[in-house]
């Protein structure tokens, strides 16, 4: 090689070598310290196209999830209504079969239809008060709290819906609500306790009404299962393509950091070359 004041051929080579490797280190720290192999559109731009797509499903089934939970606190409080109504018509049953037998008279009678109006008034209020946010699916009394009505609920990230019906529970309380009238006679009462008889029939919907609800609830837990599975799955894929190597890039840095180092040193002796011509004139 030549020696020139003009031309430093070494040192443009050592400069080279040293911004090569200042570019290296640079974007070893970048994966470093955000612990990306692609943080950005300037690392990898299909790469990171392809993880804001993911990142966008996650993001939508994490609001989907939001709204199915929100439901979930829906359907358990319809349950529990229906469960409450349930209970208290079997202790009415108990009592319509007593008012069925034409020699409960007198007091006697009275004491039971009374017995029979107070726990009419018990199913009333669970149907009046089973609202959850201000929704209700049953709650269609007179003095009910939450807005009355079916609902449909976001599934998925592409926004398809489930829906869950009402049931009305003021059509229910109006077919029990006998009258101290009708109580009075024992072959009217029998009449309603009959195999299809109206108190029977009611009480079939209401068990019929908690089974549409438990179904409902049993897909929304297996729904929000399933898009919390698909969840880990998507980052899980988006992390081996643009995840960094943490292990690999600490090590990369440490060689990197020390190329750095000799490439310095390489370009100051390369700089000091020239110096030496100086000698050759007794300076």
């Amino acid at each position: 090689m030549s020696n020139s004041i003009n031309t430093n051929i070494g040192a443009m080579i050592a400069l080279r070598s040293l911004n090569s490797t200042n570019a290296a280190l640079a974007a070893t720290q970048k994966q470093i310290s955000t612990g990306y192999r692609v943080a950005d559109a300037t690392d990898d731009g299909a790469a990171y196209a392809v993880a804001q797509t993911v990142r966008n499903q996650v993001g939508a089934l994490t609001s989907a999830n939001q709204q199915l939970g929100n439901v979930q606190g829906l359907l358990a409080t319809t349950s529990s209504g229906l469960n409450n109504v349930s209970n208290m018509m079997q202790s009415m049953q108990q009592v319509l079969v007593k008012l069925a037998d034409p020699t409960v008279l007198g007091n006697e009678r009275t004491q039971y239809i009374s017995q029979f109006q107070s726990d009419l008034a018990n199913v009333k209020s669970y149907i009046q008060d089973s609202s959850y946010s201000g929704k209700t699916l049953i709650g269609n009394i007179t003095g009910s709290s939450g807005s009355y009505g079916s609902t449909a609920v976001v599934r998925n990230e592409l926004g398809a819906t489930y829906h869950i019906g009402s049931y009305s529970g003021s059509a229910l309380y109006g077919s029990i609500a006998f009258t101290s009238t009708q109580l009075q006679g024992a072959s009217t009462v029998a009449a309603l306790i009959t195999a299809t008889g109206t108190f029977t029939n009611e009480f079939n919907a209401v068990g019929s009404a908690m089974n549409t609800y438990g179904a409902a609830t049993n897909f929304v837990n297996n729904q929000i299962t399933f898009n919390n599975n698909k969840i880990d799955a998507l980052n899980s894929g988006m992390g081996a393509l643009i995840d960094a190597n943490l292990a690999q890039e600490s090590a990369q840095l440490t060689a990197l950091q020390i190329r750095q180092q000799l490439g310095t040193q390489a370009l100051t002796l390369a700089n000091n070359a020239p110096q030496s011509l100086l000698k050759l004139f007794g300076l």
